[in-house]
């Protein structure tokens, strides 16, 4: 895998793939990580959170010298990105969902935009959907107003405005800006900053772990920089597509819960539309599939 794959000596950026389940899709990952050596090598850990289909074993066959730490279960995605992030030693941690493939470049670009800036803690790469369109990963903090209205409207009104904001749809994809947050999916982190504000919040199972990070981020006064310099390629879905309705209900949930620990006096009193607006889009979307979509439901965030 990499000179540095026991993590007896610090690389000078290391990789933690958080899995489950994945299929084929893992070894695919992980040799485009190892790979792309345009940052030096990199020392690379899988986490595996409880995964049944073989695909654990077919990479460690395929990839002998791959580091794989076991979770004891599916614990989820921030806290296996704790557990892997534990293992290593390198000042800059690529956190990374197994059903992504880097394109060789993007570890020099990430690595890159971190050592320039001494107080940007967390930068993502561009994200390419398999059909080559840009996934909208680089997006707006999203408020109690811009949730429930973009909540209430995504699913059937995918252009509304609240939506176009959050998503950032009318930026330029091709340009380096800071913004709010970036899709944990594919991370580059700081690991002076991931130190100080206590890691990933293991609280969530999953989705929203990664608003919350660089929320709390940008809050102890890092950076999170979007650098399209850098590309990933991303399958949605390869994972939570197996359990679509728990996602679903994983998601909204997520989304309550982040809201509910950020607001505090009059603003906690809009939770309960807020809860009543996302246990309508959760039954919507759970419909969607019911009423003959061909497609599994799938969360959008």
């Amino acid at each position: 895998m990499s000179a540095n794959s026991t993590g007896t000596t610090a690389a000078r950026w290391a990789a933690v793939v958080v899995s489950y389940n994945y299929g084929d899709l893992l070894e695919r990952c992980v040799r485009s990580v190892v790979d792309d050596t345009s940052a030096g090598p990199v020392d690379v850990v899988v986490v595996d959170n409880g995964s049944t289909d073989g695909s654990i074993e077919r990479l460690a066959t395929a990839l002998p010298n791959a580091r794989i730490v076991a979770a004891p279960g599916n614990v989820g995605y921030a806290r296996g990105a704790n557990l892997g992030i534990a293992t290593t030693e390198a000042q800059v941690v690529a956190v990374l969902n197994g059903d992504v493939e880097v394109v060789r470049g993007v570890a020099a670009a990430m690595v890159a935009a971190l050592e320039a800036e001494p107080r940007v803690g967390a930068v993502g790469p561009r994200v390419l959907n398999l059909d080559g369109s840009v996934y909208p990963s680089a997006r707006t903090d999203p408020g109690l107003g811009v949730a429930a209205m973009h909540g209430a409207l995504g699913l059937v009104w995918r252009t509304n405005p609240w939506t176009r904001g959050y998503r950032q749809l009318d930026s330029d994809p091709t340009s380096a800006r800071d913004v709010d947050w970036v899709s944990g999916a594919a991370i580059w982190l700081r690991r002076e900053a991931l130190d100080d504000v206590g890691g990933w919040d293991e609280r969530y199972f999953m989705y929203m772990e990664d608003v919350d990070l660089c929320l709390r981020l940008r809050r102890a006064g890092w950076r999170v920089e979007f650098e399209p310099a850098g590309e990933v390629m991303h399958v949605q879905g390869a994972s939570t597509s197996q359990r679509p309705f728990r996602m679903i209900v994983e998601h909204h949930r997520s989304v309550l819960r982040f809201a509910a620990r950020r607001y505090r006096g009059w603003r906690r009193a809009l939770l309960v539309p807020l809860a009543v607006v996302l246990a309508l889009r959760c039954l919507a979307a759970m419909a969607q599939h019911s009423w003959g979509r061909p497609s599994m439901p799938r969360v959008t965030g």
